[in-house]
């Protein structure tokens, strides 16, 4: 007996692929995290010099995708309703620049309304009216615009923290989906590790991530509702970059890792997800200026990578909506690395 399906699969042919094509653009400069009160040197792949301000291009811009040209015309290519996030609400702490920026533009345009999180409140209102700008430019026809705000934290402090949820749920009504990409990294060797810089480095890294995902998960079960919550780790957290002296900022990102299986399990019941996405290499706008700065670094990096290069920060989108999608309801404390196979070698 055959159990071959009766279906025929049609190809339809494609004039020219999907392009990613800029949409915002940035302004302005960012200075780094100060350097630390002693006179250790930090190793020179991560810049931490309060003398040292890194710009970001003026033309620097975030990704979007145009429509499918195809031999009938321009069409919207379909896709699994499950892979929308229409008329949710997330979060994305460390939003108002770099990955988290991007990842938030991901949200939008998969239709989420999204709360953006920075220390930085005056760039995340900029961005949240140039992300609105692009859905438009994207969608022209679309009957609904996504809400954009913009709100302060401290991820570090738990007082800011619930302050700036409150503030979200007051906004939104609600929150449904939750992304913690504030983060930094910085080089020394771990025999001059100034050890307040350590502390920072923790506070953030993980304290941060635990508290925002803690709040919203208290916010999800108080509504008795479902949500998926993604912690941004990096391969970082499974492997030792080299040559770059980075102890502890891996074993935070392991850490991560971890708290997001942790949670996992502990929260299943509640029908809330949590996740850990762990980038690679990822070429941002901060990280070209290092390495036009030490390019034997990105040779040595590339030539590390299967892929043999490093990943864009709209890489992350696909795998971000995914996970927050009910795509993958059935996907909870896993890792995905998005690291053009590195952490596979």
């Amino acid at each position: 007996m055959s159990f071959a399906p009766a279906l025929r699969l049609c190809a339809r042919r494609i004039a020219s692929p999907a392009l990613i094509r800029p949409s915002i653009t940035f302004a302005g400069a960012r200075k780094l995290h100060s350097g630390p009160s002693r006179q250790d040197k930090p190793g020179k792949y991560a810049q931490t010099d309060p003398q040292i301000e890194v710009e970001y291009p003026e033309d620097h811009e975030l990704p979007s995708s145009e429509p499918v040209a195809g031999t009938g015309g321009q069409y919207v290519k379909p896709t699994l309703p499950t892979f929308s996030l229409d008329g949710h609400v997330g979060i994305v702490t460390g939003g108002a620049r770099g990955l988290g920026l991007v990842m938030g533009q991901g949200m939008v345009f998969s239709g989420s309304h999204l709360a953006l999180v920075d220390m930085n409140k005056e760039e995340a209102e900029k961005q949240t009216s140039l992300l609105i700008e692009a859905f438009k430019k994207e969608n022209p026809r679309a009957r609904r615009t996504p809400k954009v705000t913009a709100h302060y934290a401290d991820v570090s402090d738990p007082e800011s923290v619930e302050a700036c949820i409150a503030e979200v749920v007051k906004e939104h009504g609600k929150i449904d989906n939750l992304v913690t990409s504030a983060g930094f990294t910085e080089n020394f060797e771990a025999v001059n590790y100034p050890i307040d810089r350590l502390r920072k480095l923790w506070a953030v890294n993980v304290d941060g991530t635990y508290l925002f995902a803690t709040s919203v998960a208290r916010h999800l079960m108080e509504r008795k509702a479902p949500g998926s919550i993604v912690m941004i780790g990096s391969m970082s957290g499974a492997i030792v970059n080299v040559p770059q002296p980075q102890a502890p900022y891996n074993a935070a990102k392991a850490g991560v890792r971890h708290l997001a299986a942790s949670l996992a399990v502990e929260w299943a019941h509640a029908n809330i997800r949590v996740n850990c996405i762990s980038p690679g290499y990822m070429l941002t706008a901060l990280t070209q200026k290092i390495l036009d700065d030490n390019p034997d670094l990105k040779a040595k990096w590339t030539s590390l990578i299967p892929q043999g290069k490093m990943g864009q920060p709209q890489d992350l989108m696909g795998p971000v909506a995914f996970l927050l999608s009910d795509a993958s309801s059935y996907v909870t404390g896993a890792d995905i690395r998005v690291d053009g196979g590195y952490t596979v070698t």
